[in-house]
């Protein structure tokens, strides 16, 4: 966990929350997504892809990951609510298998870096939401892993109150144990 409790699970190396700073007043607000010189230093990264969703509730997005060729992502939620989950899938890692998350709405101001090496997932709190992230590599369909996002040996402790809307390649992913065999 961090400082102020907003991490859960276990501490995954790489892992940053970023609370960004929103300028308010009777018009609305305005907020930097992204400032590279004041970012740079605890990321040292370059990104070359942005990526927008849009998911109704209880649409559980995850967990996924590339190898090769992995993405370290920055997640910023523009809209509604998520749990945004993280597993640690890096084989050399020693938080391998390991998972933590944040609660990132539209109105905290926090934002995630997701490791490269590390899956990636979000259950939808709010009627929807909208996801924007910017990622390190560009995305490749071949390279495109999944791990089963209600893995038991994992166990991401989601905050669910019915069963999620899943795609049905994130129903029929893989549990951690069968990736580890493939890495």
């Amino acid at each position: 966990m961090t400082e102020n409790n907003i991490l859960v699970g276990s501490p995954i190396d790489g892992v940053r929350v970023f609370t960004l700073d929103r300028f308010a007043d009777e018009r609305g607000f305005f907020q930097e997504v992204y400032n590279e010189p004041r970012m740079h230093a605890p990321l040292d990264l370059r990104f070359v892809q942005d990526n927008v969703a849009r998911s109704k509730g209880g649409v559980l997005r995850g967990m996924h990951y590339q190898q090769p060729h992995p993405q370290g992502k920055l997640v910023t939620v523009l809209e509604g609510e998520v749990f945004d989950a993280i597993v640690d899938v890096r084989e050399d890692s020693p938080t391998f298998g390991k998972w933590c998350a944040i609660t990132l709405n539209d109105t905290n101001g926090r934002q995630v870096y997701v490791p490269e090496g590390c899956a990636h997932g979000y259950l939808v709190l709010s009627e929807s939401a909208l996801v924007y992230y910017k990622c390190t590599t560009a995305y490749e369909a071949s390279a495109s892993k999944y791990l089963r996002w209600d893995d038991p040996d994992v166990g991401i402790e989601w905050p669910l109150e019915n069963e999620p809307t899943l795609s049905d390649r994130d129903r029929s992913a893989p549990r951690l144990r069968e990736v580890r065999s493939r890495l």
